[in-house]
C-alpha cells in the first residue's frame, strides 16, 4: 500500500511540475509573475538578493541564483517547495503558522495550501523561473 501512496505521489508531483514548466513556456509567464509579485521585492528582478526591500532587512536576502550551485549543481526543489508554502521556516518569511507567501498562493475560494491544486502549480512556476534564474 505505501509503494502505490509513493507512486501515486510521485505521478502526481510529476504531472504538477510538467504543468508547471508548461505555463512557463507560454506567453503569459507564470512563474515570472509569480515570482516578480511575491519575491523579487527581497529578492531582487536578478535573484540576487538586491530586492528594494534589502535595505530594510536585518539579514539579506538569499542570492537565489547560486542555490543549486551551493547544492552540488542540483536545485533543491523539495526544500524551495517547502520555503515557499511555509513548511520550512525561514526568519524573514514569518512563521509557519502565518508565512508571508506561502498564503498568498491559494486561490480565495481555497481554504489552505492542500485543497488547492492550483497553488502548488503556482509554486512550482516560481521554482521552475528560480531554476532558470541559476548561474552557469
Amino acid at each position: 500500500m505505501k509503494s502505490a501512496n509513493r507512486v501515486a505521489t510521485l505521478f502526481g508531483s510529476a504531472m504538477i511540475f510538467i504543468s508547471a514548466a508548461a505555463l512557463a513556456q507560454t506567453s503569459f509567464d507564470v512563474g515570472k509573475r509569480q515570482y516578480e509579485s511575491a519575491c523579487a521585492v527581497c529578492h531582487g528582478v536578478s535573484g540576487k538578493g538586491d530586492g528594494p526591500y534589502r535595505q530594510f532587512l536585518i539579514k539579506p536576502p538569499s542570492d537565489l541564483t547560486i542555490l543549486a550551485k551551493s547544492n552540488g549543481g542540483v536545485l533543491p526543489v523539495s526544500r524551495l517547495y517547502e520555503v515557499i508554502d511555509g513548511r520550512w521556516e525561514v526568519r524573514g518569511h514569518g512563521p509557519r503558522e502565518m508565512p508571508v507567501w506561502g498564503r498568498g498562493f491559494i486561490s480565495l475560494d481555497s481554504a489552505d495550501l492542500t485543497s488547492d491544486p492550483l497553488a502548488g502549480v503556482r509554486i512550482l512556476a516560481v521554482i521552475d523561473y528560480i531554476n532558470r534564474l541559476q548561474a552557469k
